[in-house]
Formats: C-alpha cells, sequence, structure tokens
C-alpha cells in the first residue's frame, strides 16, 4: 500500500494542529483519505498510517463479468471523487518529509473569475491552499454580482480550505481583457451602463494598479475565453464572429502576459486553460472557438520561449476536461460532452474543478521548474482515445465499462 499525503501550512503557534489531505491507494480500490500534515506547504510523502474518509462521494465502479475477446479478464475498480476536506491532528514532534508545494509569499493573479464553480476560482482555491495571496480580475459586466456574492457569504462553503479557513481574495479588479487601453474602447462600451462605475479595466489599466498596490506578482493565470458565435458552425461563422473569439480567447493571454510580465518576479509561471477542440473536431464547438484555442496552444510555446529568455518566466497551459460550469454551459450541451467523456475516458468519472486547480498549484511550484511550453492534459485521459468505445461496433468486444 502507498501512500501520498498533500499538506498545507501556515505560520502558527508551536501548538500547530495541521490538516491535510491524503491519497491512499491500494488494489483493487483506489480510495482517498484525508490525514495529517504540517501547516503552510504542500507536501508529497510517504506514510504508512492512513485515516478513513467517510464522506467519499462519487464513486463508481469499473467492472466486467465478461473476459476480453482475447482472454483479457477485466477487474473491478472503484473511483471516489477527491475532495478537499480538513482533519485535524496534533503533529508534535512530528518531522515533515516530502517534496512541498509551498507557495507561502506568492501572489497570483487570475483573470476571468466571475462566480466560484469555474476553473479558475478552483485554480485560485489551490493556489490559496498552497499559501498564495489570490488577486482577480472579474469582467466588468460581472463584477457587482460577483462582489456582492462575496461579501454577503454567498461563496463561503466554496471558500473553504482544506485547513478550515476560508479563502481570502485580497483584491478583486474590474477587467476586459479584450482592450489592451483605453484608446482601444469604443464609443459604445465607454456609455454602456454595464461598464457604469468601473474605470481602469482595460489589460494595460489593470496591471498597472496592480504594481501600484502590490509591486509585483508571481504567477499569472488566464481563464477567460469568449465566442459570440460559439454554437455556429465554422462555414456559418462571420468573419467578425471568429476575430472575436481568437481577440477574447487567444490574444487576451498575450496582451495579458505583455503587460504584467514586468511585473512578475523572476522564476515566476504562467497558465491559461485551453481544450482538446484545439486539435481534434468538436462538431457545436464552434465560432471559431477551436481556432481560437489552437492558437492558444501555439502561443503558449512562443511565449514559454520569449518570457523564459527575456524574464524567466514559465509559461503553461492546462487542457482541460468538460465542467459543468456557468460558461460552459453557453455551448448548449455540455452535459452530453461530460456523459460523452465519462462513457469514453480511460477513468470513468467526472472531471472536478479541484484536480484541474492542483494541477495548477504544482505548475505554478517549484517542483515544475524545469517544465515550460507544455500542454497538460487533465481530462481522466480522454485525449489518449482515438475513437468512442461506446460505439456500437464495439458491442461484441466486452470492453471494461462502468454503466453510469
Amino acid at each position: 500500500m502507498v501512500h501520498f499525503q498533500i499538506t498545507l501550512s501556515t505560520k502558527q503557534n508551536p501548538l500547530t494542529v495541521a490538516s491535510s489531505l491524503q491519497i491512499m491507494a491500494a488494489r483493487p480500490c483506489l480510495s482517498f483519505s484525508p490525514g495529517v500534515v504540517k501547516a503552510g506547504a504542500a507536501i508529497l510523502c510517504s506514510n504508512p498510517k492512513t485515516v478513513l474518509w467517510p464522506k467519499l462521494t462519487n464513486s463508481c465502479n469499473i467492472s466486467s463479468l465478461n473476459p476480453f475477446r482475447h482472454g483479457f479478464r477485466s477487474s473491478t475498480v472503484k473511483f471516489s471523487k477527491v475532495v478537499t476536506k480538513a482533519m485535524s491532528e496534533s503533529n508534535e514532534n512530528r518531522p515533515v518529509s516530502g517534496l512541498p508545494i509551498d507557495l507561502k509569499g506568492k501572489r497570483a493573479f487570475i483573470a476571468g473569475v466571475a462566480d466560484d464553480n469555474g476553473y479558475g476560482w478552483a485554480i485560485a482555491k489551490s493556489l490559496a491552499a498552497a499559501g498564495a495571496e489570490i488577486l482577480v480580475g472579474t469582467w466588468v459586466p460581472a463584477l457587482n454580482i460577483f462582489e456582492t456574492s462575496l461579501r454577503r457569504g454567498k461563496f463561503n462553503e466554496s471558500r473553504l480550505l482544506p485547513d478550515g479557513s476560508l479563502m481570502e481574495i485580497t483584491k478583486v479588479y474590474p477587467l476586459d481583457a479584450v482592450f489592451d487601453n483605453l484608446d482601444d474602447v469604443p464609443e459604445d462600451i465607454k456609455t454602456n451602463k454595464r461598464y457604469a462605475g468601473s474605470s481602469k479595466w482595460t489589460v494595460q489599466e489593470v496591471a498597472e494598479s496592480v504594481k501600484q498596490d502590490f509591486g509585483s506578482i508571481d504567477i499569472l493565470v488566464h481563464s477567460l475565453a469568449n465566442g459570440p458565435e460559439v454554437s455556429k458552425p465554422l462555414l456559418e461563422t462571420s468573419r467578425k464572429g471568429y476575430l472575436a473569439a481568437l481577440s477574447a480567447s487567444s490574444y487576451s493571454y498575450v496582451s495579458l502576459l505583455k503587460h504584467f510580465l514586468p511585473l512578475m518576479n523572476p522564476g515566476g509561471s504562467s497558465i491559461s486553460l485551453t481544450y482538446i477542440a484545439s486539435e481534434r473536431i468538436i462538431p457545436g464547438y464552434g465560432g471559431g472557438m477551436s481556432s481560437a484555442k489552437a492558437a492558444l496552444e501555439s502561443d503558449t510555446r512562443v511565449l514559454a520561449f520569449e518570457a523564459g529568455r527575456k524574464h524567466k518566466i514559465r509559461v503553461n497551459a492546462i487542457s482541460a476536461g468538460p465542467l459543468r460550469s456557468r460558461a460552459a454551459k453557453a455551448i448548449g450541451f455540455i452535459d452530453m460532452m461530460i456523459e460523452y467523456s465519462k462513457a469514453n475516458a480511460p477513468l470513468q468519472k467526472e472531471l472536478s474543478a479541484d484536480e484541474v486547480g492542483n494541477t495548477a498549484a504544482f505548475l505554478a511550484s517549484p517542483l515544475a521548474s524545469a517544465i515550460t511550453g507544455a500542454v497538460i492534459y487533465v481530462d481522466n485521459g480522454l485525449n489518449a482515445m482515438g475513437i468512442g468505445v461506446d460505439s456500437r461496433i464495439f458491442k461484441d468486444l466486452n470492453i471494461p465499462s462502468d454503466k453510469h
């Protein structure tokens, strides 16, 4: 039996109580249970002691009663959704060992957080859990609702960190990453009532505000995209709609990095979110969005070279699987995509936003100090598949499957 323990540490008094998440792997069952650690850094280590966690949810069984056609036999595997939950136990006189994900003293700016159920929020939580200070940029028309929800405690449950504290967002900045500076903003946007009451929300102005307020950052996250004609097939997409998708979903990252690089400390990390439609055909994901994601991944490689040589900043992208977020619902068939993934991915489970957030925390940490210019897939392995195994042509192969 092998145990991997991830711990989060903060400054505490000598009678520290530690919180952690332990991942326990044992055949034939994979399960996850919380355990003990010191607060301030996330730690990977070997530990023979485990604590059972009774509240594991969303588990599913993958099994087959029939052997493969050529004599391969299936075995039952149980998957449990990874849930972050705090548990306490004294760790006095307990040595700290393992590989730390310690982002204490680091500051992150996450562009594209407007609610508590998207990948941007999950990334902010994971970074905060590892000790980073959190700044966010929120689309101007959504700013008032987001800040009001934060203030009234509507996000308190989803702000809960492994140590029992709530994620703190130091400052929320209005941001519209489609515009580099005020000269780019057309009059109809300047006079739009949805932008009334907000100022300094172009990319250049936000970067200047962050510099004035905090001086520097260490982590930049691009978690935004928009395709006004996403529901249209590519052949029916207008030039305006196509270019709008590229502007909001890919060039916005170039602009953010361009303006934030002078603020980033050497050794910092920049991360964007992409999707497998960049390289595979996803019918229904139209309006130029597949092209925008392809451009984003290509730019990631070029930016990794330029930012690495000039500023010693690493640049990576996470290709995340489908998530039932408010933004994804605009596509119109997100539930279908989630079911397709569960039916055809090597790991038959619904992807958790926290799994993407934890990957971002790793990429932002010193543990990923030699990783740049990469696209990291966090999609239960769906990217590795060449064909949908739920197709009727495979019905006689007796492929192991969870009949969810």
